[in-house]
C-alpha cells in the first residue's frame, strides 16, 4: 500500500467536492461552485484509473474505482441542476457564467 498513492487520489477527491460546492473553500469559507473545475479534477482521476490500470494493488485499485465512481456521480448530479439553484446551505449556486469562467470575479 502506497500512501503518497491514497493522498493523490484523496486530493483530487477533495478538489471535485470542493468545486462543486459540497465543501467550503477554505480562503473564503464559502461554498462555491465551479463545474469546469469539478470536471477536470474528475477527468484527472479517470486518466488516472486508465494509466494505473494492472500496476495497482486490489486495496489501491478499489480505493480508486470507489472514489472515481463517488466523484462521477456527484458531478452528474450537481451538472444536472438547474444554474441557479440554491444550495443546501441557502447561498446561490451561481450561475452558468460564473461556471464557464471559473475563478474570475463578478464583473
Amino acid at each position: 500500500m502506497d500512501s503518497e498513492f491514497f493522498a493523490l487520489v484523496l486530493m483530487f477527491q477533495q478538489s471535485v467536492m470542493l468545486h462543486l460546492g459540497k465543501m467550503s473553500n477554505p480562503s473564503t469559507g464559502k461554498a462555491e461552485r465551479n463545474l469546469v473545475q469539478a470536471k477536470m479534477s474528475v477527468d484527472i482521476l479517470e486518466m488516472l484509473n486508465k494509466k494505473t490500470k494492472g500496476n495497482l494493488d486490489k486495496e489501491e485499485e478499489k480505493f480508486l474505482a470507489n472514489v472515481l465512481a463517488d466523484t462521477q456521480l456527484n458531478y452528474a448530479s450537481e451538472a444536472s441542476k438547474p444554474v441557479d439553484a440554491p444550495k443546501t446551505d441557502g447561498t446561490p449556486a451561481g450561475n452558468a457564467e460564473d461556471d464557464i469562467k471559473g475563478t474570475e470575479p463578478p464583473k
